[in-house]
């Protein structure tokens, strides 16, 4: 397949998996019931924590960037931090395993009506799984974007999306799409 073809398959295959996404009625209303569950966290104190591996970390990272600094309009910042400390993934994952970089980052971190955001484009990854399972015993909510069926994660977030595509980019892109409009429905419901 020539290149620009190969590009334009790339286009398509993007528009057509997130026009059906968006077509699913469900996806605006678990985004508007997140966000309703992040204001009543925020305002009660509480803050967002969002964990993922790789292209998801890059995605939670820019998720709590767009709530602390801003989205599109200016308004005051909203407390929210990703675990993409160099320094604790490495020591964590050097004197206990990788699998745990995450769940001793929200043993440390997470309270009782905080809200945790994992991302995992596979369903599968054993570090966040932990993580979910650290934040229940937390007594957070738990929010899940996932791909791929979900995984083994399927089912375990208070609140889930499980995205369509075949490949960690295309899903990676849907969970974006997802975390764009969960941040505006967050500063709505806070704003309210």
């Amino acid at each position: 397949m020539p290149e620009r073809e190969t590009i334009q398959h790339e286009l398509t295959t993007y528009a057509a998996l997130a026009h059906m996404f968006a077509e699913d009625a469900s996806v605006a209303e678990k985004i508007e019931w997140a966000a309703r569950l992040s204001a009543e966290a925020l305002r009660s104190g509480g803050k967002i924590l969002a964990v993922g591996n790789g292209g998801s970390c890059a995605d939670a990272v820019h998720f709590c960037e767009e709530l602390t600094g801003r989205y599109r309009d200016d308004r005051a910042p909203i407390a929210a931090l990703a675990c993409a400390d160099a320094g604790h993934i490495t020591c964590t994952a050097n004197d206990y395993g990788y699998e745990h970089v995450f769940s001793r980052w929200v043993e440390a971190l997470a309270r009782p009506g905080d809200v945790v955001v994992a991302l995992s484009t596979s369903g599968n990854s054993p570090n966040i799984a932990r993580a979910v399972d650290a934040a229940k015993g937390r007594g957070t909510r738990v929010l899940t974007l996932l791909g791929k069926g979900g995984g083994k994660l399927a089912g375990s977030g208070d609140i889930e999306w499980i995205v369509p595509g075949d490949t960690a980019d295309r899903i990676q892109e849907l969970h974006m799409l997802v975390l764009h409009a969960l941040v505006g429905a967050i500063e709505r419901a806070v704003a309210s």
